[in-house]
């Protein structure tokens, strides 16, 4: 189990396909400052199922290629300015997806399936500007019933934030199921937490059903307040003025790369 974040962010070469968590499901914000101080950059994310904070500045700094997501917003704080100029000026590609089909293709992964049929795409444009869907007719049908067939994917790296793990290197998920089908469907799975406790989280009625199991976990980091200033369930609110603050300061290059040299990146 490693205990500092620049451990974890080794793990982040140029290049990979790197899946973050929206932003209500547990961000580790604790990471985005390793990442970029590491400068890997090329970076494909992959927003589950939309992204936040972390990917627009993870694009203001210059460290992303794609992005495939259903949206990146700040919430109540409004939109992404990093990723909103980004998109204008072309500098990023954009993989249009909706919130379905990012969940069809991480169970596709995790099933070991090349794909995951849907039926919901059918008639929309979206469909349009993604080259890598298909559209087949149901075979188990006699004709004339289209389905869309979803790519797996694969994310190389996971990272997200939850509130604790054990010393096993098991981590509490609760409802959050979204996070293990992120874990399953990765080669590498990297976690930040408030705690580490002693007793197996799995050895507890309470606890286990809620626990990605160790086998599917790669490092564990400390990191109170680790989500900050996204909240986290059941641990602390989102600091919404901290969000409205970045969002207005990024609103140009200038203002972005100012606030990011002088916000330490931890609550205050």
């Amino acid at each position: 189990m490693a205990s500092d974040l620049r451990g974890l962010a080794k793990y982040v070469e140029p290049g990979i396909r790197l899946a973050v968590p929206v932003d209500y499901a547990g961000v580790s914000m604790a990471m985005t400052r390793p990442i970029i101080e590491r400068k890997a950059g090329n970076l494909h994310l992959i927003c589950v199922p939309t992204g936040g904070l972390q990917v627009d500045q993870l694009i203001g700094s210059g460290l992303v290629r794609t992005v495939e997501t259903s949206a990146v917003t700040l919430g109540e704080a409004g939109g992404a300015p990093r990723f909103n100029a980004a998109v204008k000026d072309g500098s990023i590609k954009l993989m249009d997806a909706t919130c379905p089909a990012i969940h069809a293709g991480l169970m596709a992964a995790q099933k070991g399936s090349p794909f995951m049929p849907m039926r919901g795409l059918i008639g929309s444009d979206i469909l349009r500007h993604r080259k890598d869907w298909r559209v087949i007719d149901n075979p188990l049908a006699d004709g004339g019933d289209p389905v869309v067939l979803i790519p797996a994917i694969k994310p190389d790296v996971t990272i997200f934030h939850a509130p604790m793990a054990d010393r096993f290197g098991n981590v509490w998920v609760g409802r959050r199921r979204e996070l293990a089908a992120m874990a399953y469907a990765s080669a590498t799975t990297l976690v930040t937490v408030e705690r580490i406790v002693e007793e197996s989280l799995l050895a507890n009625e309470i606890t286990a059903a809620g626990v990605l199991p160790a086998i599917y976990v790669t490092e564990v980091a400390l990191a109170p307040k680790g989500a900050w200033p996204y909240g986290l369930w059941g641990e602390y609110q989102t600091d919404t003025q901290e969000l409205v603050r970045y969002a207005r300061a990024a609103r140009t290059a200038e203002g972005f790369a100012d606030y990011m040299a002088t916000t330490q990146m931890e609550p205050a």
